[in-house]
């Protein structure tokens, strides 16, 4: 599936949350791809954004074009191998928040569907008991009404796309998301209301514990920014 009528954000170029001389944190805008695509129109990225600024900055881990929040790179080759371990070995942590259809019947809960990409309609990716690769996420309501729910997502795998096909998969897709909310959830939002807004991990230099937040830019029946 081809990336439509890219046009990411340019203000702000890009935002930092919190920088040193191993590792910066980055609020990415949605829209904007973490790193450059194939064709040349995709170029633009936050990891090309970032480079210019600080050339020797490596992204670690992703986010999807359309969901905003909080990424870190690293500053030099030492911190990413041991930022990349982190992640690898699940000794991170990560929350997101998100808008989705419809009213939640709990107020907490965990799927545990194992997911594998959808081939012929690559990039989506989708629930395959026999095939998929195990993913888990844990979910708690923030908030809901008849019509759609604030919800809490705690990934504890890192699947692409983890979190929306799970979502999708017990009834509730995140709105705005153009790959996977139906008709409804889609017209709801202007952009995919998924935004990663806490990041914890421990510095690979320092070993400091490091918590960072950043609130979303949307909120129960406030339009995404």
């Amino acid at each position: 599936m081809a990336i439509l009528n890219y046009a990411p954000p340019r203000y702000p170029y890009f935002e930092t949350v919190y920088q040193d001389d191993d590792l910066i944190v980055i609020n990415k805008a949605s829209g904007l791809l973490t790193v450059p695509g194939k064709a040349l129109e995709h170029k633009d990225s936050l990891q090309l954004r970032v480079k210019r600024v600080y050339p020797t900055a490596t992204i670690v881990h992703r986010l999807d074009m359309a969901t905003s929040g909080l990424i870190v790179l690293a500053l030099n080759m030492d911190t990413h191998r041991k930022l990349s371990k982190a992640f690898e070995l699940r000794q991170t942590s990560k929350s997101y928040l998100a808008r989705v259809y419809g009213q939640l019947s709990q107020s907490t809960g965990s799927i545990d569907l194992p997911l594998i990409c959808d081939w012929p309609n690559r990039p989506k990716q989708m629930v395959d008991h026999e095939r998929g690769k195990s993913a888990l996420t844990h979910w708690r309501c923030v908030v809901s009404d008849n019509d759609e729910s604030l919800v809490e997502l705690t990934p504890v795998t890192g699947r692409s796309h983890q979190l929306r096909v799970h979502m999708l998969s017990i009834g509730h897709p995140i709105l705005g998301d153009r790959l996977y909310a139906h008709e409804d959830a889609l017209a709801a939002a202007s952009r995919l209301q998924l935004h990663a807004q806490s990041l914890g991990f421990t510095h690979p230099q320092t070993e400091q514990a490091l918590v960072f937040d950043c609130p979303a830019p949307f909120s129960l029946k406030c339009e995404g920014k």
